[in-house]
């Protein structure tokens, strides 16, 4: 996993999970918030999603949105070179490393728990999913600061 040198600058970032439809359009709406308007911000899967409804939620909370955006993969995007992957789940990263292979993208890896595993009343499935959305908006502020 290699970082972004401090000295390099960052223009584009690309956030990765697997289906495209929580962690990475989360991720990619809080960038957007966090980061200044001048980097490209984007984000993917490893298969094939379908957008979450909690997410919706979740960011209405926080007065973002995505919009009309759908879940795309990979291969949907026109553009694949970015300055920095940021991966959100084991089997992207797995993917991110592969596709990105001997280029000079820097990779790194954010585990972030997958809220759509969580058993139990519509409040606390909201909690997970505002969990996650607290861990993101924290590593994104991180990043800003150092950069």
């Amino acid at each position: 996993m290699s970082a972004p040198s401090p000295a390099r600058k960052v223009d584009s970032i690309l956030f990765v999970c697997g289906a495209n439809s929580i962690r990475s359009p989360m991720a990619e709406a809080i960038a957007r918030s966090v980061l200044p308007p001048s980097i490209y911000i984007a984000s993917v899967g490893v298969k094939d999603g379908e957008r979450d409804p909690f997410v919706d939620v979740i960011l209405a909370e926080q007065g973002l949105s995505l919009g009309d955006r759908k879940p795309q993969k990979w291969e949907d995007l026109g553009d694949g070179y970015f300055d920095l992957v940021i991966t959100l789940s084991p089997e992207a990263h797995h993917a991110a490393m592969s596709a990105t292979g001997a280029d000079a993208t820097a990779v790194e890896f954010w585990p972030m728990p997958d809220p759509s595993i969580v058993n139990g009343s519509r409040g606390q499935i909201l909690d997970a999913y505002r969990d996650v959305f607290r861990r993101i908006q924290t590593k994104l502020t991180e990043l800003r600061d150092r950069g």
